[in-house]
């Protein structure tokens, strides 16, 4: 793809395979299931009173939503294997707190019952999508080897 060659494009050119680009990303399961646990999310926060209980748990819900939705667009951005790696592995953190948090509620009995078990349905389809996606990563596409040998 031009987009990340180095070839000089015209601004229409930059502009039209930037788009695509960014389509092609928006369109990847993992992109779509994320953003549909994005959404759910802010759906059982926003039945969730505010108190110094949830307040926490409501914040450590975004915050890990929020990395897991950055950190796919994040790996997709570099296409280099180490990088994307270090992303799926933070994806993978976050995905795993979220269900901590939500035994969290549970616990404690708060929220909807309906939506924790939701919720957790959702990180499974997730996950589920995930592993194909970090499959999909071409090992051979890197410029270094892992000084801290990790990826090696």
């Amino acid at each position: 793809m031009a987009f990340w060659d180095d070839e000089e494009l015209s601004d229409e050119e930059y502009e039209r395979e930037r788009k695509e680009e960014q389509e092609r990303i928006n369109n990847l399961p993992v992109v779509q299931k994320a953003k549909d646990l994005l959404n759910t999310i802010l759906a059982f926060n926003a039945t969730v009173e505010e108190d110094q209980d949830t307040a926490d748990l409501k914040s450590s819900l975004l915050t890990d939503v929020g990395i897991i939705n950055a950190k796919i667009i994040g790996a997709e951005a570099g296409d280099l294997y180490m990088i994307r790696m270090e992303n799926a592995v933070l994806i993978k953190v976050s995905a795993v707190n979220i269900k901590t948090t939500m035994s969290a509620f549970e616990m404690f009995d708060i929220g909807n019952p309906e939506y924790l078990e939701l919720i957790r349905n959702e990180i499974e389809e997730f996950r589920n999508i995930f592993v194909e996606w970090v499959d999909s990563f071409d090992r051979t596409n890197d410029l270094l080897d892992d000084e801290w040998g990790i990826w090696n």
